[in-house]
């Protein structure tokens, strides 16, 4: 078995960096390019830390990376997909697997921190060139809240048409004729823009009614900011919705900003119903009526789908759908509406 001294040899540095960069030191400087060497070197000499080699059972102990399509600091401001990870984590946690966590930085990834790994689970919308990435890789991959090809690759989604049917029939029930949208445009690769389903779905279903206004429809990103900036946006219009549906909860707090420095009552005047239910929704003024999506859960199967592919040697991609639940709250929970 290949050990550290032989490898820094062979690379040209110090045993003391080389066992650094391996256990992912990351206050260590040293250039991309020795990290990539060392990691090459370790890979072909077939090596094992000592963590890899004391806690393996009967069989080695799996090793998954999870690669997240946000940066850390965009993570933070549209918390959706950090408890898609932390739901990873956790089940990973369980089962006693290893797991390395990668973040986009300056719009890409560095590839020498995926080797070594058993499976990939990707969070998030990913292009070719990241697909093609990660292939190399692996074989054993899982995407989640994407399905970039359900005929090659497992994945766990949202039924998010379902969840948006939901959400309008429930507003027109309340007597709303006139309804709104905010969301988001997400885009991968070389700009190619990936489709909402809400946003689409909203189109349909309202079109299909006659209901369907194209100037009530707003979009940006999902975070707070865009949310508050599009609702001023939309007070603007001579003839506003009296209802929005929004397409994160995010965004929907930065509405409601928007909302009350109008001076606008919510809900009387403006009913809102946001998507993916965060923590601090039902502390809001008004707490928000929202869409619960089972974030955590979705992490926790994409990790159950990869460790069967790999136990059963399982050649058929699954595509799970997860339902999402309807959350009414004080924002929305009206019973007439003025004509």
């Amino acid at each position: 078995m290949a050990t550290l001294k032989e490898i820094a040899e062979k690379a040209g540095v110090s045993v003391a960096t080389v066992s650094r960069v391996l256990n992912y030191d990351t206050t260590l400087s040293v250039s991309d390019e020795t990290r990539k060497r060392i990691f090459e070197i370790a890979q072909e000499l077939n090596y094992k830390t000592p963590r890899e080699r004391n806690q393996m059972s009967a069989k080695e102990r799996l090793r998954f990376g999870v690669v997240n399509w946000y940066s850390e600091s965009q993570e933070l401001d549209d918390p959706y997909y950090m408890a898609i990870r932390l739901g990873v984590e956790k089940e990973c946690f369980h089962r006693q697997i290893e797991l390395v966590k990668l973040f986009k930085k300056d719009g890409s990834y560095e590839s020498e921190w995926l080797t070594g790994l058993d499976g990939i689970i990707a969070v998030g919308k990913f292009g070719k060139q990241n697909i093609d990435l990660f292939m190399s890789v692996t074989k054993h991959i899982v995407f989640v809240d994407y399905s970039p090809d359900e005929d090659r690759f497992d994945s766990v989604v949202v039924d998010f048409r379902k969840a948006t049917v939901r959400v309008l029939q429930y507003l027109m029930d309340l007597g709303h004729k006139h309804i709104g949208y905010i969301g988001g445009r997400e885009y991968v690769g070389d700009g190619q823009l990936v489709q909402d389903e809400r946003e689409r779905t909203f189109y349909e279903y309202l079109y299909l009614r006659g209901m369907f206004i194209p100037e009530y429809v707003f979009t940006g990103r999902f975070i707070a900011e865009d949310g508050y900036m599009l609702m001023k946006q939309a007070l603007q219009l001579p003839n506003r919705p009296t209802a929005f549906f929004i397409a994160s909860d995010s965004m929907a707090i930065g509405a409601l900003r928007a909302l009350h420095e109008a001076g606008m009552d919510v809900p009387n005047e403006v009913a809102i119903v946001g998507f993916n239910d965060l923590p601090t929704s039902k502390f809001v003024q008004p707490p928000l009526s929202t869409v619960q999506v089972y974030t955590e859960f979705m992490g926790e199967t994409a990790v159950e789908l990869l460790v069967e592919q790999i136990q059963t040697k399982r050649e058929i991609p699954k595509k799970i759908v997860v339902p999402t639940k309807l959350v009414v709250r004080e924002s929305s929970c009206i019973y007439t509406v003025k004509k």
